[in-house]
């Protein structure tokens, strides 16, 4: 085996600690996503996971071999939400599902991210979902109350460990369902029935549905097994859904670990804010890709390298004065490796990706590269430069008569020496955004990041 020489640094939510990561086994490295459910376009604030792990899973390609990596990310595609979908707008279940899965695909494939290894869909694993309860069932793990099957949170010790809290705090921040079947508060649904009108699936416990917990826990065993090494998501994840995973998985695997890495990524703002509808600032990744409220779309590029420019364990701001300087660098960057082919990531930006995916430290050195095939190989570990997300920089903006005209006007104020007309429209396009560069053999003209189509067509 090629001995590795990159040492990877996580910070393991488990352990609140920046460890070593050491995987199980080097030729077989193993992580688990949580993905979305499936019955809405994908908001930004959703993108942020995705982006965080793609850099992960890329970096783990770059250390271990790209055959030497396993990254699965689900998607919940039987839920309550989903539900409610399709009874308010008369579509079927699966109409919806298909839909929405293949708009997020299309979305994160937009902002740079690869494909997990195995993307499984929830109802396919419905049977291995059964069978883990059955098992919990047997071990006193979990019991049965009225056609529903609850995890016994008592009969696990080390319940809240993840997330540090206690039982008050868990109770107030699971929103606690109370129900008379319940033997405990924090017990949590496994499986609860299914009237006619909803999806169900026939189980020792009759016609019902799995809990939404019991879903990554079943996929996660049957594709990585009782082990693997890393479980991440978002930081809203952490309790309840995460410490649920953890508790009937190791209960239901007792000889296994579950998760040995557990990587969770702070939350995402908009313009010094909180998303919300209710302050007009909530936004799909699609509505920033092809423009929003008279806004102009954003480059999915440009929305990865504002992602990628705060650390994945700080609250991102995302804001509109990033997204022109980001625009700014990249133009310049895919001018530089125009042509050229990736030759090896600097060292420094290896360095800065494997201490904790510190994607802003390695942006910092990305700006200081001066060989071309190196800023290409490293911006390529980040998933920036890639030939895939290209051609936005200068698509649908076609500035050539403009440049004949003002080259017209140079020529005919060399000879009359009145520049009046020239300065004029050289100000103009300054003004509508235009980048203007002047030579003896001809005049070059560039949208810049604050370019304003509008006030270019004024010109006309």
């Amino acid at each position: 085996m090629t001995m590795i020489k990159t040492v990877i640094k996580l910070t393991n939510s488990k352990t609140r600690k920046k460890e070593v990561f050491e995987p199980i086994d080097p030729n077989n490295v193993r992580m688990y996503v949580c993905g979305p459910t499936v019955y809405d376009r994908a908001h930004i604030g959703n993108a942020r996971p995705v982006i965080v792990f793609d850099v992960l899973y890329r970096l783990l390609r770059h250390v271990y071999g790209t055959e030497h990596v396993t990254y699965v990310r689900n998607f919940t595609d039987v839920d309550d939400k989903i539900n409610k979908k399709a009874q308010d707008t008369g579509r079927t279940i699966k109409e919806i599902t298909d839909e929405t899965t293949q708009w997020y695909l299309d979305d994160m494939r937009s902002v740079g991210a690869l494909d997990p290894d195995q993307m499984p869909r929830a109802t396919e694993f419905i049977g291995a979902m059964i069978s883990m309860i059955e098992g919990l069932i047997a071990s006193g793990h979990a019991y049965e109350a009225e056609g529903h099957v609850l995890f016994a949170v008592e009969s696990y010790k080390d319940y809240g460990k993840l997330s540090g809290r206690s039982i008050d705090d868990m109770i107030a921040g699971a929103r606690v369902e109370v129900a008379p079947y319940k033997r405990n508060p924090m017990d949590f649904v496994l499986w609860k029935p299914s009237s006619d009108d909803l999806p169900g699936w026939d189980s020792p416990w009759g016609r019902g549905r799995p809990g939404w917990h019991i879903e990554c826990s079943a996929m996660s065993y049957e594709l990585l097994g009782e082990t693997f090494d890393i479980h991440g998501g978002g930081n809203d994840l952490m309790f309840p859904h995460h410490e649920n995973e953890i508790a009937q998985s190791c209960c239901a695997h007792p000889q296994g670990g579950f998760a040995r890495y557990w990587l969770h990524n702070e939350m995402l703002q908009v313009e010094g804010k909180k998303m919300s509808k209710s302050l007009g600032n909530f936004f799909t990744v699609r509505d920033l890709l092809d423009g929003h409220d008279g806004m102009p779309g954003v480059p999915g590029e440009v929305i990865r390298f504002v992602f990628l420019s705060t650390h994945y364990r700080k609250p991102m701001d995302w804001t509109a004065e990033k997204a022109e300087q980001a625009a700014a660098t990249l133009k310049k960057w895919r001018k530089m490796t125009e042509g050229v082919e990736p030759g090896e990531p600097a060292p420094e930006v290896v360095a800065a990706v494997s201490d904790d995916l510190n994607t802003a430290g390695a942006i910092s050195v990305l700006h200081g590269i001066d060989g071309p095939a190196v800023l290409l190989a490293s911006a390529n570990l980040l998933g920036l430069l890639t030939p895939e997300l290209g051609g936005w920089e200068d698509a649908g903006v076609d500035l050539t008569a403009y440049a004949d005209h003002l080259f017209a006007l140079r020529q005919s104020a060399m000879e009359t020496k009145d520049f009046s007309a020239v300065d004029a429209m050289k100000t103009a396009l300054l003004e509508a955004g235009v980048e203007v560069r002047m030579s003896k053999t001809g005049v070059e003209l560039e949208p810049g990041p604050n370019f304003d189509a509008a006030k270019l067509e004024a010109l006309e």
